[in-house]
């Protein structure tokens, strides 16, 4: 199993006032624990996209990039690209350029994304969410499949056979779907046969084994191999020498992205009683300290009936840097080896 962060770039820096990081410092921070979780050796970043004051990931592949040349073994991934919303032609040559860069260490997670902001900001409209996605998505496979592509759609003007460089080092450069919950993203992947990338962020994770085996159904129906058919989780957490230690860090910053989030969409403020359920042996969140966090990742494998990836977004808000880094530190030397070790040294 692969084990590796997510990170959306927080600018939240203090959870009860809301005051945001300086950006170049909290740059400069996201660097460092990309270059940290590298040398701990975990196995993957991503970065995610959004369009909102309170992150600074708009621009992944240029962060994805400045972490490339600071790193060496981590594969560098977004997570999400918010493909409905991108030319998939520059989605393609930013990746392979970010491939090239790393040395064959990028990959894509392609998704329609959790937020809307993207969709008035360049122009679309979001009653095309499902086939902008769509659309797009076939358009992204087709130029991995080929330089030169001659192809026709609604959203975006005709290609004619233009060739669309450069190509990347790997071949093929690896392309993942991210969705939620809607039962016919878990199937196109399937039958795409492209590996799958599952957001869990709340509740028990048990609850999605019927989607994720409706993915590997439909991948089986459509002829796919079995290893093809790679599930992983995108799940929050935070590990620290202490259970109690991890989950007094995390909760004030998550009790206040999610409070902000519920204002906008209707739900109720988040308790610390809500908080702690989620933390328990069956729910979603991975909080605690390095033994407790290893149990977590191995019950999310044994309840989806396996998986290959699972990566950490460490806080919706932004811990204190000094302690972000000693948690990257703790998952990737004492985390992922515990983990690995009960799986039989799979990575």
């Amino acid at each position: 199993m692969q084990i590796g962060l997510d990170s959306f770039v927080s600018t939240l820096g203090d959870p009860v006032t809301g005051a945001l990081v300086d950006p170049v410092v909290r740059l400069s921070n996201l660097l460092e624990e990309v270059e940290m979780a590298d040398r701990s050796g975990l196995d993957v970043f991503g970065i995610g996209e959004h369009h909102r004051p309170e992150f600074l990931d708009s621009a992944p592949v240029v962060l994805l990039a400045a972490a490339a040349a600071r790193t060496k073994q981590i594969r560098l991934t977004s997570a999400v690209t918010v493909l409905s919303a991108e030319d998939p032609v520059r989605v393609f040559q930013n990746f392979a350029t970010l491939d090239l860069l790393s040395k064959g260490r990028a990959e894509i997670v392609v998704g329609r994304g959790s937020f809307t902001e993207a969709y008035p900001l360049f122009g679309l409209d979001i009653q095309d969410y499902d086939s902008l996605f769509i659309e797009k998505l076939q358009l992204l496979l087709r130029i991995r499949e080929q330089p030169s592509v001659t192809w026709r759609g609604k959203h975006r003007p005709p290609l004619t056979g233009q060739a669309i460089y450069p190509r990347p080092l790997q071949n093929p450069l690896p392309i993942w779907v991210g969705v939620g919950g809607t039962p016919q993203s878990f199937v196109r992947a399937g039958t795409l046969g492209l590996p799958l990338m599952v957001a869990i962020i709340g509740g028990q994770p048990y609850r999605f084994r019927p989607l994720i085996d409706m993915y590997r159904e439909a991948g089986a129906r459509a002829g796919h191999a079995p290893e093809k058919l790679k599930v992983g989780i995108h799940a929050l957490g935070h590990v620290a020498e202490t259970t109690q230690q991890a989950a007094d860090d995390y909760f004030p910053g998550y009790a206040r992205m999610f409070g902000q989030i519920g204002k906008e969409r209707g739900w109720p403020p988040i308790s610390r009683a809500q908080f702690e359920a989620v933390c328990g042996p069956g729910g979603a969140l991975i909080i605690g300290d390095p033994k407790t966090a290893a149990e977590k990742i191995l019950h999310y494998n044994d309840v989806l009936g396996g998986i290959d990836r699972i990566t950490i977004q460490m806080s919706p808000g932004t811990l204190p840097h000094s302690v972000a880094l000693k948690g990257i530190e703790l998952i990737g030397t004492q985390v992922a080896p515990a983990v690995r070790e009960q799986l039989g040294g799979r990575k």
